[in-house]
């Protein structure tokens, strides 16, 4: 390698010099040995391979294999966004790169960190003589050794690069295997040295360096660490050996911290108080409590849970326990999910049917949904570490938004509840007793319009309306009033003015409101359906005295605590709970044909697509997905909203969460607000909204259902984000209510989160990262 020398010097110190070598032609495969039905896989067939500088992180470079187009190709592509041109990998050890030969030409080989121990990339380099292939292989080493010691392989030698030559492995002794001693971890107070600037790339499963399954099982297995004592008031109920990882911000990935012990820990003096522990068999180095806030996340292909901590010092920290076998997974993920029932419900899991216990388990279970196409598989592959090219562009974009403004009229208060208009192009932003009208412009912005001020009742009792509704195409609005639960009030948009008090029923208060039907307000119907804490009921406007139906009216003995209630385009209902569970109607006045329990969390919000196919409920730190089509049984093929799905065939419920470390660049925690498919009459649903804090967040609805659950593009204001949805009948134009603002943003805009997009400036590291209860 020496002969590469001279040659090396002049590429490898040159700071402008962001590609240190470039190979043009060849093919780019996934190779998988235990597969026969696609054991080679072509992802690129023109390709080329580049080592790249990653910019402003010293000592860290990328391997960067980009698709090639002949010349006209690329202009036929629609969306730039599933082209999938690029596949970046950070290089470490972890890659254990090699070099080999196919049909009589080089090529490179390395890991597919995100894929099963036995899958692997290869570049096929065609027309590549041997000293470019060497000259190649040489970088490879030196950027490994980089990355190792944190120092410029300027004056390596080639002994210093010997240790990064991939070995094959040697055969395992066929002897009684000996118990290793597990090394101390370093101290994990100690944090990786951080660079002056941040890297502005995409968070990506490739970004972290965890070891690799096969890695893990060479672990110390049974460990030798001796149990470290606990108090006296508790009890361990799970246990395994996992090795611990903290997201590092300033580096962008999970360091390592060691080897340690992973308990599930219960307190015997606390009812249904649980915590996750880690110790090293002398210290106990964490204990955190169970709460919905620590976002945690199963993930079965990895073997491993990662979730948020807030620790002493207001910093959010994601952490990560990777284990050894699936089976150690699975025990520790099962009690995991079951501990964090009872924390939520102060009940024994046990109470629950065998197979509501299984509904509750299969939510963390991440695989594909029913009736999902195969094509653009190459989709399912985890997104890989990349430059962000557009991430220069991002600090500009706020200023191209069409912002609505707030007149004087408007000022005080701030913004609380959105409505986008069905028929008028219009929105409507309740803000205190006044409600703003904004116009959806022709160039895709939305102008300050008109104020509706000073809401108040028939009687001129001025009120702050608590929920608003758009009725009869767009003529009216809906109003609910804290002040009097029993009523509803109808606005006259066009007057400006509540015209009507609906007195629904003395004794049954209404709390949450929903059309007839997915499309009603668009036609000139009249009624409404609306649910108190434990009755589902139709209102009818134009019956004398109580406005309630009597024959369209069920009641629940217990207290279901309703929350919300949607409907479908033939007007089949969805009704959700504070409890967290949600029940499928056909009509009203009939017991529920589905009854899904629940997972523990109070639901907030419920959506439902046009045909009934599937349900987006909201709570506060996830999003649940669910597919009413029954699989099995009788009656297979119909949805959950006409027949009831077999006891032991439910619906396998879907969780939508932020990833643990874009959280931890967040920095707050979450609380989303109420989810909501794109709607249109004829139109498909292809996209899912929210928002938290300072961020809305979209997901591509095809990715979601084939499995890519995490997959998500994010937007940061410089204001809280109070409600966000898309324009009727458009799938691409987002209105967004801040607490201060209104205003419109193309879906275009929104990107995959990066640490600059989501932390801007704020990337210091963990000063203070463990914070044990006990």
């Amino acid at each position: 390698m020496n002969i590469f020398r001279s040659l090396i010097g002049k590429v490898w110190q040159d700071p402008n010099a962001a590609e240190v070598v470039k190979i043009s032609t060849g093919q780019l495969y996934l190779v998988r040995p235990g597969n026969i039905r696609s054991s080679r896989e072509c992802i690129y067939n023109e390709a080329m391979v580049t080592i790249r500088r990653v910019p402003s992180l010293e000592h860290n470079f990328q391997l960067v294999v980009t698709k090639v187009y002949e010349e006209g190709d690329q202009e036929l592509l629609e969306d730039e966004d599933e082209t999938d041109e690029e596949r970046t990998f950070l290089i470490s050890e972890e890659l254990e790169f090699r070099t080999s030969s196919t049909d009589n030409e080089p090529s490179f080989l390395w890991r597919d960190l995100n894929g099963d121990v036995d899958e692997f990339f290869e570049f096929v380099a065609t027309g590549t003589n041997e000293p470019t292939r060497a000259f190649f292989e040489t970088c490879m080493y030196r950027a490994m050794y980089e990355r190792k010691y944190k120092r410029s392989a300027e004056q390596t030698k080639d002994s210093d690069l010997e240790e990064f030559i991939w070995h094959p492995p040697k055969p395992k002794a066929k002897s009684t295997p000996r118990r290793k001693v597990a090394a101390k971890p370093a101290p994990v107070q100690e944090t990786p040295a951080s660079p002056t600037k941040a890297v502005e790339e995409p968070i990506a499963a490739a970004a972290v360096t965890e070891p690799t399954t096969e890695q893990l099982q060479q672990q110390p297995t049974p460990s030798t660490f001796l149990p470290v004592p606990m108090p006296d008031n508790t009890e361990t109920l799970a246990t395994k050996e996992a090795i611990l990882y903290l997201w590092d911000i300033p580096n962008a990935q999970f360091e390592s911290q060691g080897v340690f012990t992973a308990a599930i820990i219960r307190r015997t003096d606390v009812p249904f108080r649980y915590c996750l522990a880690a110790h090293n068999g002398e210290h106990l180095l964490l204990a955190h409590d169970f709460s919905p806030d620590m976002n945690p996340k199963w993930t079965h292909k990895m073997s491993s849970i990662t979730w948020n901590h807030l620790s002493s010092d207001g910093q959010w920290n994601g952490w990560c326990l990777r284990f050894a076998t699936p089976e150690d997974y699975s025990e520790m993920s099962n009690t995991f999910i079951k501990c964090m029932w009872e924390t939520l419900h102060q009940v024994p899991f046990e109470k629950m049917k065998e197979d509501e216990q299984r509904y509750v388990i299969s939510s963390n279970e991440d695989v594909e949904m029913k009736d999902v196409s195969e094509e653009d598989e190459e989709d399912e592959v985890a997104d890989e570490l990349e430059v962000d090219k557009e991430s220069d562009e991002e600090d500009d974009e706020v200023q191209e938004d069409e912002e609505g403004g707030l007149p004087q009229a408007l000022q005080g208060d701030r913004n609380s509840q959105l409505a986008i208009g069905y028929k008028g192009d219009r929105s409507y932003v309740v803000r205190g007793n006044n409600i703003g009208v904004f116009n959806h412009s022709t160039d895709s912005g939305v102008k300050y319009y008109a104020t509706i001020s000073n809401v108040a009742t028939p009687k001129g009792k001025s009120f702050k309306p608590q929920q608003v509704m758009l009725h009869d195409q767009d003529t009216k609005m809906v109003l609910m009033n804290p002040s009097e639960p029993n009523s509803l009030y109808s606005l006259d948009i066009e007057r400006a003015k509540v015209v009507e008090e609906w007195k629904v029923h003395e004794d049954i208060p209404v709390l949450n409101v929903a059309p007839e039907n997915k499309f009603a307000p668009m036609t000139r119907e009249q009624t409404i359906v609306g649910t108190s804490g434990n009755a589902l009921f139709r209102v009818d406007p134009r019956i004398s005295g109580n406005k309630l139906v009597e024959s369209q009216y069920k009641q629940y003995v217990s207290k279901n605590k309703f929350s919300g209630v949607i409907t479908t385009k033939d007007g089949k209902l969805a009704v959700a709970s504070e409890k967290g569970d949600i029940r499928l109607f056909d009509s009203i006045g009939k017991n529920a044909k589905t009854a899904l329990p629940p997972l523990g969390d109070p639901i907030i919000g419920i959506d439902v697509t046009a045909d009934g196919r599937y349900i987006v409920a909201t709570t506060k730190t996830y999003l649940l997905l669910i597919d009413t089509l029954i699989g099995e049984g009788r009656y297979a093929g119909q949805l959950g909203f006409d027949r009831s799905f077999p006891a032991n065939a439910k619906p396998m419920p879907r969780r939508l969460q932020l990833r643990s470390e874009h959280v931890a660049y967040m920095g707050h925690n979450i609380a989303f607000s109420p989810a909501r498919f794109n709607q249109g009459e004829g139109q498909e649903e292809n996209a899912i909204i929210t928002s938290t804090g300072q961020f809305v967040i979209a997901w591509d609805f095809a990715k979601v259902k084939k499995g890519l659950l995490d997959r998500y593009e994010i937007k940061k204001y410089e204001d809280h984000v109070v409600q966000d949805n898309f324009k009727f009948g458009d799938d691409k134009e987002i209105i967004v209510a801040l607490d201060n603002n209104v205003l419109a943003v193309n879906k275009s805009k929104l990107r995959k989160p990066t640490r600059h997009s989501l932390a801007g400036n704020n990337l210091s590291s963990q000063s203070n990262i463990v914070n044990s209860p006990y």
